[in-house]
């Protein structure tokens, strides 16, 4: 993997409106291009942060790319190193990152890493074909050696679905790949098991419900008291109707996603770009249903990685406190 420092340049220049309003701010600072790390296609990631870079590029004028990574984990690595501008993050792996446990960068701190906005939190849950006789984890704890597909291997899913199930005493076959790959792989019998995290729904997993018999399911009371002791997650309830084929609630744990900036981009642009999702929660709801949660109330749930300086402005004009140990 490259981790070579990316060079920006300096071509725009003027003011942009935003919401109507003019940003009194001029913009030679501004790289002439934006990159967003996202994750593979069929995931959340994908949709929502190629829903947002464009919604920035519209609103600011400023041109924009959203590009396939493998999630969470080398989104902080890239955005560290400079070699992407912005990108997603679920927080147990910006913590990892953040702390030098990286697992593509170990004992590297991405002390480069700045908050932006809050996005949503991400639930982690299974789908399985009804043919299987797969509905629950403890028929993956009672069936040792069953194939688990868990997305792409630096994504949340990727990290996080094998130590859960090693934790809950599960012996499985872990797979790493793409969501819309692996859901395919299930069709064609190469899985047993498809555990993704994303906002819901997830794409993948109504897909694949518009075309099989599924059992979608996620973690008992059991199962989630140990998880949540262990690891950096919430008790999360998916609601009945989020898919067609579960009749009640899917019991589950989750981690909120931020978005994330490099250091080194200038104050006004991750101002627009602060002011930009945070001002349009429709258009963003246009893009995907899990930004009914982008809002700006939730940035309390960053609780280590520093603000950047341009979105501390953009909150604090709006009422909102940054403590002082998360000033970027």
């Amino acid at each position: 993997m490259r981790f070579s420092l990316r060079t920006l340049t300096t071509l725009v220049a003027g003011a942009a409106l935003i919401s109507g309003t003019a940003l009194a701010h001029e913009h030679g600072d501004w790289p002439s291009n934006i990159s967003v790390g996202t994750a593979s296609q069929g995931g959340t990631y994908y949709i929502y942060g190629s829903g947002w870079a464009n919604l920035v590029g519209e609103m600011l004028g400023i041109n924009t790319s959203s590009e396939v990574t493998q999630g969470p984990v080398q989104n902080a690595a890239l955005v560290h190193t400079g070699d992407l501008d912005f990108g997603m993050v679920t927080m147990g792996p910006a913590f990892d990152a953040w702390n030098g446990d990286s697992e593509l960068a170990p004992g590297l701190p991405h002390d480069q890493l700045r908050a932006m906005f809050p996005m949503y939190e991400t639930p982690f849950s299974f789908v399985a074909l009804q043919r299987s006789g797969i509905s629950s984890v403890q028929d993956i704890i009672d069936n040792p050696g069953l194939r688990v597909g868990v997305g792409p291997r630096g994504g949340t899913p990727g990290t996080y679905f094998p130590r859960f199930l090693n934790d809950l005493g599960a012996n499985v076959e872990v797979r790493y790949g793409g969501a819309g790959d692996q859901a395919s792989q299930m069709q064609d019998g190469l899985l047993d098991v498809f555990a993704f995290a994303a906002g819901i729904p997830i794409a993948a997993f109504s897909e694949l419900e518009a075309q099989a018999n599924v059992n979608i399911f996620g973690f008992t009371a059991e199962q989630i008291a140990v998880l949540t002791e262990n690891h950096p997650v919430s008790p999360f309830t998916i609601p009945a109707g989020t898919y067609r084929t579960p009749a009640e609630d899917i019991e589950t744990v989750s981690m909120w996603n931020f978005a994330v900036a490099n250091a080194d981009m200038p104050e006004s642009l991750v101002y627009g770009i602060v002011k930009t999702v945070m001002e349009n929660n429709d258009r963003m709801m246009g893009i995907h249903r899990s930004a009914e949660e982008t809002l700006p109330e939730n940035y309390i749930h960053n609780n280590f990685l520093p603000f950047h300086p341009g979105a501390v402005r953009w909150f604090e004009e709006n009422g909102y406190e940054i403590p002082d140990n998360l000033r970027g």
